[in-house]
């Protein structure tokens, strides 16, 4: 008897298991995405509800209705959005991408304090596998699980009630004008407090889900489906001027750095020694550096266009050829070696070398390569450019969240170290250690970089090194880079940069590098690398721009 009352509770869970997974309930379309606007209103908006409360917005004696009309209004435009993209025939595929989407879009959001604007859509996009899947952790599987699979199993298990063509539609267009009048009604109950809300903090558009992202993609792929038009030509009239003709050929290397922040950065007062190496060698460093985004899609475009972030304009961007550009048109010979995700566009139609899938036993493994890949055949590569040479190697540095896979094990002096790339399974301490790691491997490079030039006996050799753009480690619940530039915290916009000259360098140039230690007390951002490298290898052409050439100030014989 015992053995059988004992089974009775298992039976019963079956029986009942069995029961639930016969129900298959019969709604319409238009109910059927009424319902799932709710869930996504409810269980995706986390993050906006959050930031909107950190705002004050919902504070005070009218805080409940801004928050009872944000609700309708996200809800019925959730709606909206829905009612125009199911159908009878789409509903099933479009919500079994959209649900788990949306799901992953709120945990990063929630985790990371991610806004998916354009920016971070385009990132995103153009990040590689090996990338991507560091953000693919365990950590995200209850989310994708409760918030994505588990809704879309339900969706598949609805049956759709048809209705005739004629009834369908005007259901259809009655259940958007309502969604169209309940928005805006919800608007109007609290415009003063919602418009001031949007006008204070437009950012906080990007996290309502999923029209952020969707909106966000639409953008990207407008914009990147008109980028592949011919780029508008500049400095087609550049050339070189006042060289004498038995000095010697000119190697600059350029170095953009991926996600080192400056106030992580030895030479600049850390209160850790991140750069050891460069301490030793006594590089100008430059102490207030600003970048001109807070991610790599914006910020390396940007650093080699004549616009900046003082005239910033994206498309302008895009559309128009660089700094490498302007130096092939006066002769010197380019090079990008890349460790990353390509060159933005930057070097389009010129020399470029990728090592995100190179195989070299020293430095590479199966989930990717050290930096110190772009060294390796180097100097066979300037060999064959005998004149004037300017070669950019782009860092992949301290590209997150898995900053333990970015340096070797001979530098893991920081520790204990977050060895994941979910970083919410770390403490911060051991977040900032890893990271540190990363800068201290960034060091090791650039001292590797710079031994290397100062061995080319035949060339007059300088380096300039920058960081693309910060990151975030924690501070106000921040972690990573991208947060719109607006709002970005410095952390996130404030890059290290130094710059190192052979003797013959310096002297052939007639740099003053006393005065180039003064001028590195003052504020400089990535605007001012155009410039100052057309003013370094004396190319004059209309785009140059002598006040924002950092070497002006500093050529003797000016």
């Amino acid at each position: 008897m015992s053995s059988i009352a004992s089974r009775r509770p298992f039976e019963d869970a079956l029986r009942r298991l069995r029961e639930f997974a016969a129900i298959r309930p019969e709604m319409t379309v238009e109910r059927l995405a009424f319902r799932v606007a709710v869930f996504f209103t409810v269980f995706c908006n986390g993050a906006f509800f959050h930031a909107v409360a950190k705002t004050g917005a919902l504070h005070g004696p009218s805080g409940w209705k801004t928050g009872v009309s944000l609700v309708l209004m996200i809800g019925a435009l959730n709606t909206l959005l829905l009612n125009l993209l199911l159908n009878r025939w789409t509903v099933r595929p479009v919500l079994t991408v959209l649900l788990p989407l949306t799901a992953m879009a709120a945990h990063f959001m929630s985790r990371y304090t991610v806004y998916l604007d354009p920016d971070m859509l385009r990132n995103i996009l153009h990040t590689d596998g090996k990338e991507s899947g560091e953000l693919l952790s365990f950590g995200m599987l209850p989310s994708l699980l409760w918030l994505g699979v588990l809704p879309t199993v339900l969706v598949w298990r609805v049956r759709l009630r048809v209705r005739p063509i004629g009834r369908a539609l005007l259901v259809r267009l009655a259940c958007i004008a309502l969604s169209l009048l309940v928005a805006g009604g919800a608007m109007m109950a609290s415009f003063q407090d919602l418009s001031a809300l949007m006008r204070n903090h437009k950012e906080v558009r990007h996290l309502i889900t999923p029209g952020n992202y969707l909106v966000s993609l639409a953008r990207v792929l407008e914009h990147d489906g008109a980028r592949h038009a011919p780029k508008a030509p500049i400095g087609l009239g550049a050339h070189v001027v006042g060289r004498a003709p038995a000095s010697k050929p000119r190697l600059l290397v350029i170095v953009v750095g991926e996600t080192v922040r400056a106030r992580n950065w030895g030479l600049n007062g850390y209160a850790r020694q991140t750069t050891p190496q460069l301490r030793d060698i006594g590089p100008i460093n430059f102490t207030d550096v600003t970048s001109c985004g807070s991610a790599t899609e914006v910020s390396v475009p940007c650093m080699f266009s004549p616009f900046g972030r003082a005239h910033y304009d994206e498309d302008r961007i895009a559309h128009t050829q660089s700094l490498l550009h302007v130096l092939d048109h006066a002769g010197i010979a380019t090079l990008w070696r890349d460790n990353q995700t390509g060159c933005k566009g930057v070097c389009e139609g010129l020399p470029f070398e990728s090592f995100e899938h190179a195989r070299d036993r020293q430095a590479c493994t199966a989930e990717g390569c050290l930096d110190e890949v772009m060294l390796h055949g180097l100097a066979g590569e300037i060999a064959r450019r005998p004149g004037d040479t300017v070669v950019v190697l782009h860092q992949l540095g301290s590209h997150g969240p898995s900053y333990a896979k970015r340096y070797p094990a001979r530098l893991r002096r920081f520790t204990p170290t977050c060895e994941t790339a979910d970083l919410g399974d770390c403490t911060r301490d051991q977040i900032v250690n890893a990271y540190d790691n990363s800068v201290l491997y960034t060091d090791d490079f650039l001292a590797r970089t710079i031994r290397f030039l100062a061995a080319q006996s035949s060339r007059d050799t300088a380096l300039i090194y920058v960081s693309d753009h910060g990151e975030s480690l924690g501070e106000n619940g921040l972690y990573l880079h991208g947060v719109p530039y607006a709002i970005a915290p410095e952390t996130q916009t404030h890059v290290p940069m130094v710059m190192w000259f052979s003797p013959g360098f310096a002297a052939d140039r007639d740099l003053d590098l006393d005065c180039m230690k003064r001028e590195s007390q003052a504020p400089a951002s990535q605007d001012n690398l155009f410039h100052s490298v057309l003013g370094l290898m004396q190319v004059r052409t209309p785009e140059y721009e002598r006040n924002l050439d950092l070497f002006d100030r500093c050529i003797a014989s000016r």
